[in-house]
């Protein structure tokens, strides 16, 4: 019976010779395809002699080493359930995601290796192994005594290989669970849509705890036997010395930004990349048409979810449209739909939906949400906003659950609010996303004082600094007697998103 096991699915694209480069570091330390082999099996020897079976999960929350590439294969190897974590997310989130989820393992930099085992002992006393960002810590020392032959564990389609945490307008994440075919059929799409061919060397600047960096970068290089230029965050002066050896680069919009802002970029430097691709946040058309005037290159944008992995593409062959997002990927079915589940004709914007081979089975232990996430006939509710136009592109226009996207990162306005209507003096707020030239969008609350209180902005980002991720942290507060609401009572974050706009405008 053939083994749907999503590394053994990688591994079929892997060069014959075990020397060809895998990764190389910035410090110039190459990898090899022999060593990823050897190194996922260590990982994947650890984890059953802790006494974990398929099924179990493993949480990590890392900065981004080799190592840490090779321990989530490691978990694939082993038939664990890989559970990755914001290397931001600050105590309260790792409480809720860790009692969540129930790891056996949780893998953490050794900087808070006390923190998270406290809360691990207050939540069924998982084991906690340290990895910092060289790939030094008890993880590694404890692997690199095991084994380097591992038989990856037999895997079925509907397996599942990941769990990955998005927020929910309730204020409550989510826990998406993406299975092994999921996984395997979007990384053979991509391979097959995008273009790639041997020789192929792609510059990953990405982190790898979500998954435009891990899903999408990783397993289209692995497939393709490919080199990876493995830098551990995106470092422009870096990035312009290194594009002339990459054929292939990946970003979410702002890196295409901050490249743009460098005097020295342009054709010259790109001249050996085939294929840029932007994803995680919407691609404003005047970057596309600046970068495709500076370099001679049309940016590819795509669009996925955390929920489906990538949902479509502009074409690798054929016009890339700046402000739309191609067609929906082979295997995908991509259709709008009116307020009462009524199909819409092209033109007409309406909410997404999508079904397909990538998109997940549903919410880790929330039944009765992923119920209402699917339609009876099964496609997924995305929550976005769109249409198609005449020459059937996909553009999207809104997002449907107030999402705000800053910097390719997701921030769900609830989960702050919760957090700054708890501050002492906070009657309520409002958060929202404002224009950012360089993170696209900027968290912004509004707040309104209790009586009497003489609360101030500085305090209020001072008591969210430390409680939640930097990027979810608002960059503006503004203070107002009342919010404006609708008749129903609901409050009216349009309005306020088009005051403060202005405002914000005004003040440039």
């Amino acid at each position: 019976m053939t083994n749907k096991n999503l590394y053994e699915i990688l591994k079929g694209g892997f060069p014959a010779s075990d020397q060809a480069p895998a990764l190389e570091t910035a410090k110039g330390f190459v990898y090899r395809y022999g060593d990823l082999e050897r190194e996922s099996a260590r990982y994947a020897n650890l984890f059953v002699s802790r006494g974990l079976v398929p099924g179990d999960r493993v949480v990590v929350q890392v900065e981004k080493s080799p190592q840490a590439l090779f321990l989530y294969l490691g978990c694939l190897r082993a038939g664990v359930v890989f559970v990755p974590l914001n290397s931001a997310y600050q105590r309260k989130e790792l409480a809720y995601f860790i009692g969540d989820a129930e790891p056996r393992i949780v893998v953490c930099d050794p900087a808070a290796e006390a923190e998270l085992t406290a809360i691990a002992a207050e939540l069924g006393g998982a084991t906690v192994l340290t990895l910092d960002e060289e790939g030094q810590g008890s993880a590694s020392a404890s692997a690199a005594s095991m084994s380097d032959h591992f038989e990856t564990v037999h895997r079925e389609d509907d397996d599942l290989a990941a769990i990955l945490y998005t927020s929910g307008t309730t204020g409550r994440s989510k826990g998406a669970m993406l299975t092994h075919l999921n996984l395997a059929s979007n990384a053979r799409t991509l391979h097959a849509y995008w273009g790639f061919v041997p020789g192929d060397v792609l510059l990953h600047v990405l982190p790898i705890f979500h998954a435009h960096g891990l899903f999408v970068a990783c397993h289209c290089a692995l497939l393709n036997g490919s080199l990876m230029l493995w830098q551990p965050r995106f470092d422009v002066d870096a990035v312009m010395r290194l594009l002339p050896r990459a054929t292939v680069f990946m970003g979410v919009p702002t890196l295409y930004t901050r490249l743009l802002d460098q005097p020295g970029f342009g054709r010259e430097t790109c001249a050996n990349i085939r294929l840029f691709v932007s994803g995680s946040a919407p691609l404003l058309a005047e970057t596309h048409r600046s970068f495709s005037e500076r370099t001679g290159h049309a940016i590819l944008e795509r669009y996925g979810m955390t929920e489906t992995v990538m949902l479509t593409s502009n074409p690798y062959d054929g016009e890339r449209r700046a402000g739309t997002v191609g067609y929906p990927l082979p295997g995908v079915s991509v259709r709008i739909m009116d307020n009462d589940e009524k199909p819409l004709p092209k033109g007409e914007v309406g909410h997404v939906q999508v079904k397909g081979p990538n998109v997940f089975p549903g919410y880790w232990r929330m039944p009765d949400k992923t119920a209402e996430e699917f339609t009876a006939d099964g496609f997924f509710r995305t929550g976005d906003l769109g249409m198609i136009d005449d020459r059937d592109y996909i553009i999207l226009v809104g997002r449907s659950k107030d999402l705000i996207i800053t910097g390719g990162y997701n921030v769900y306005p609830k989960e702050i609010e919760s957090f700054i209507d708890d501050l002492e003096g906070v009657k309520e707020s409002a958060v929202i996303g404002l224009p950012h030239p360089d993170f696209g969008e900027a968290v912004a609350a509004v707040v309104v004082r209790e009586a009497g209180a003489t609360l101030d902005e500085p305090t209020v980002i001072g008591r969210l600094k430390g409680e939640v991720a930097n990027f979810k942290v608002p960059k503006k507060v503004f203070f107002v007697d009342e919010l404006p609401r609708n008749t129903m009572g609901k409050v009216q974050k349009n309005v306020l998103r088009d005051q403060y706009s202005k405002a914000e405008a005004g003040n440039q």
